[in-house]
């Protein structure tokens, strides 16, 4: 019977698990959704959005198809890193010969 008991235990925990597991993912796909981004909810991890922002504040993200300008935080990713970067724009040049944007951040 010992064994029967655990087992019942294992299945218990595991459905108290998705019960918790569950809504956290379908909120997360609606902020997806309504957000229109891939990354709804970023955390500050350093100092170099203070005063603005401090180490730990919690920033709700949208994807914009606006042009980006001077003053707007913006996430973006860097090519072989797995955290995702938020910073201020400083400057907005865009290249003429490309149509693409180089975007300047305010870095501390």
């Amino acid at each position: 019977m010992g064994r029967s008991g655990s087992m019942g235990q294992l299945f218990t925990q595991a459905i108290n698990l998705g019960m918790v597991v569950t809504p956290a993912l379908m909120i997360w796909k609606a902020l997806m959704c309504t957000t229109g981004s891939e990354l709804p909810v970023v955390v500050v991890l350093s100092g170099s959005m203070e005063p603005g922002f401090k180490r730990g504040d919690i920033l709700f993200l949208h994807a914009s198809k606006d042009p980006i300008h001077a003053g707007e935080i913006i996430v973006f990713n860097v090519d072989g890193e797995d955290i995702s970067i938020v910073h201020r724009v400083v400057k907005v040049h865009e290249r003429k010969d490309t149509a693409k944007l180089d975007v300047l951040t305010k870095r501390r």
